[in-house]
């Protein structure tokens, strides 16, 4: 494989970015995204849609893109997260997520690659970016969240340094990729 290009994303990703994203999730954005759609409308395009928004977390803005040979393979969505006490989630689906948070945390909120992109030391490279941007945007702790069944991301974010800090029991929903617990990991920086 060539040294892919790791870059800002654009509008134009914006359709990569859903496809990604949608896989990062494992679920919870399908979930998400079906809630939004109109009648018959692809849920891929739903998060295109969220993604083509500015100035909002969910936006390519928040966005970085990895290419090989001009194709998209990868990208990474971090964002800075911070918790308003107030607030409370009341769909049950989305709740553990949102009793994961970690305030005052740059929270990288998707990595991705396609599956044949996998194994290449990409997403090493982009947590250690996600930690870059933090530390430029005076953050000193990066969030994330796994799902303690996916093996594979949660023994890549334990190489790196992340540790687990807190776990909410998934709730059972149908396009929801696994049951048992979610995990909140947090790395200092």
């Amino acid at each position: 494989m060539n040294q892919p290009i790791i870059r800002p994303a654009t509008k134009q990703d914006c359709s990569a970015i859903a496809a990604l994203y949608s896989i990062s999730s494992d679920g919870v954005a399908d979930y998400i995204w079906t809630k939004l759609a109109e009648p018959n409308e692809d849920i891929l395009v739903v998060g295109q849609k969220r993604y083509e928004r500015e100035n909002t977390a969910f936006s390519y803005q928040n966005c970085t893109i990895v290419e090989n040979k001009g194709n998209i393979i990868g990208m990474l969505v971090a964002f800075p997260m911070h918790v308003d006490p107030t607030e409370q989630e009341e769909d049950p689906v989305l709740a553990p997520y949102c009793n994961l948070e970690e305030d005052n945390s740059y929270y990288i909120c998707g990595i991705a690659l396609f599956p044949e992109h996998r194994g290449n030391g990409i997403g090493t490279q982009l947590l250690s970016l996600a930690e870059e941007h933090a530390h430029k945007k005076g953050f000193t702790k990066v969030s994330l969240i796994v799902f303690e069944k996916n093996i594979g991301a949660k023994k890549l974010y334990e190489r790196n340094g992340y540790k687990e800090i807190n776990r909410e029991a998934i709730y059972p929903h149908p396009l929801i990729h696994f049951t048992g617990d979610a995990i909140l990991m947090v790395k200092t920086i």
